[in-house]
């Protein structure tokens, strides 16, 4: 067979191989178990302490082959705010054309890529068409309010338009059937429609620009996982979520597998001439204890109320959100106000890194919040928790250093190798355009 002149990315992001092969057993996810079995499924690693395993920190670095004690990301959306050298500037400055599509904790430090949509956390510019930046504003208000299901006018406009711009009578279908199940009480089966669509955009981008290197990076497999791993058939764990939850019969994990099989079958058949490399970066571990996730519903109402004053409020991922304070004086004012937030039982609500004239902050309050459930700030009393938050999930699955690959260019019964680093995952696509990753030291300048 000739090689591939064009790579194609898929970062299905946390996905759990495992799952996906007993499934394969009981005759599901045919496309994913086909490559499998072709090509063989190679482990990937990454970091040891646990703190240091979220996905975030791993794809930074999947993209700059630096582990975190050398990259430094912590947070999401902290990518901006370090000069990294990522895979997507380093290939264009060696005259390969590149795109990329949402990838995790990513800066656009393109100069000519084919299109470059940031992920919907991270603040920095997009390549694209005027639709494709409606689109992206709209991803992120969708993803970042998704807790309260609220989509504005314009937001709901914008996805609209891309919907018939990029997608088909299979992926109208598909969408309808999302919708139908969510408005049947699958609330779940909406965070399958941002995937659907980023992966049509990115498809019919590919093929109308031909880019060398295209990355697409999906997260609707992990957020669900994250809430409903319990549901999945194929768990064999002692816990399931409460009925109210969700019906014990449906299994939100298969849907969402069954949509990445599809997704993969048609990106196949899109684009022939692409070698293809899924990776999840991670995995994730059935959890083991009771924890509920909780988000706040207003975020600057509920910080004046509690008594801060002169800041800006930027939601994060879930229950992350980051506080500019505009001065350090002020920062440290509102954090002696979080720090003081106690429930009514006494535990704190929140975790709270400050990093000078801004906070980065985490709603850490692990239990069920029933209506009329108060809380206390400094010995001032506040009546209802419960007004000022959205329920977000149990938290279903955890986070596992080991994550998988599967490349296209492997054979099964002759694998290279069985496990590499993450951080070895940009070499691997380098060499595919007969280039040579720069060792991690070198890595850690820009893209000279």
């Amino acid at each position: 067979m000739n090689k591939p002149a064009k790579l194609f990315q898929l970062e299905l992001n946390e996905i759990n191989f495992d799952f996906v092969q007993r499934y394969g057993a009981i005759d599901e996810l045919p496309n994913l178990n086909r490559l499998i079995k072709r090509h063989g499924l190679i482990e990937t690693t990454s970091e040891s302490r646990y703190e240091e395993l979220e996905p975030w920190i791993q794809w930074v670095t999947a993209h700059t082959g630096l582990p975190f004690k050398q990259h430094g990301v912590f947070r999401l959306g902290d990518i901006v705010e370090h000069d990294l050298c990522q895979i997507w500037e380093w290939l264009e400055e060696r005259g390969v054309v590149v795109a990329a599509t949402s990838p995790m904790n990513a800066s656009n430090q393109t100069r000519d890529a084919a299109f470059f949509l940031p992920d919907p956390w991270t603040d920095t510019r997009v390549t694209g068409s005027a639709l494709l930046k409606r689109v992206m504003v709209a991803a992120s208000q969708a993803v970042n309010e998704n807790a309260g299901s609220r989509l504005s006018p314009q937001s709901a406009a914008a996805l609209g338009l891309a919907v018939l711009r990029y997608c088909g009578i299979r992926e109208y279908g598909q969408l309808a059937s999302y919708v139908t199940r969510a408005a049947r009480g699958g609330k779940w089966a909406l965070a399958l429609i941002l995937d659907e669509l980023l992966t049509a955009i990115t498809i019919s981008e590919t093929r109308a620009k031909r880019p060398g290197y295209v990355s697409l990076f999906l997260n609707g497999g992990a957020h669900l996982q994250h809430h409903y791993m319990f549901n999945s058939a194929v768990y064999d764990g002692p816990h399931r979520n409460p009925e109210w939850l969700l019906p014990h019969s449906d299994d939100p994990i298969l849907g969402v597998y069954r949509q990445y099989d599809r997704l993969v079958g048609r990106i196949e058949q899109a684009l022939p001439d692409y070698r293809l490399m899924i990776a999840t970066g991670l995995h994730q571990n059935p959890y083991s204890e009771e924890c509920y996730y909780w988000r706040l519903a207003d975020h600057d109402a509920f910080l004046r109320e509690i008594g801060c004053s002169n800041f800006a409020v930027h939601p994060r991922m879930s229950r992350d959100f980051l506080i500019d304070a505009g001065t350090a004086d002020n920062a440290q004012a509102i954090q002696r106000r979080l720090d003081a937030a106690i429930g009514a039982d006494g535990m704190k609500l929140f975790d709270v890194d400050n990093r000078g004239d801004s906070l980065f902050v985490m709603l850490t309050y692990p239990k069920d919040i029933a209506s009329g459930f108060g809380f206390v700030v400094d010995n001032e009393h506040f009546a209802n928790l419960r007004r000022h938050v959205n329920f977000v999930a149990i938290k279903n699955g955890e986070h596992d250093g080991i994550g998988y690959l599967v490349d296209t260019a492997e054979c099964a019964d002759r694998l290279s190798t069985s496990r590499i680093a993450l951080a070895d995952l940009p070499s691997r696509v380098a060499a595919h355009f007969g280039l040579t990753w720069p060792e991690r030291s070198m890595a850690l300048n820009a893209v000279a």
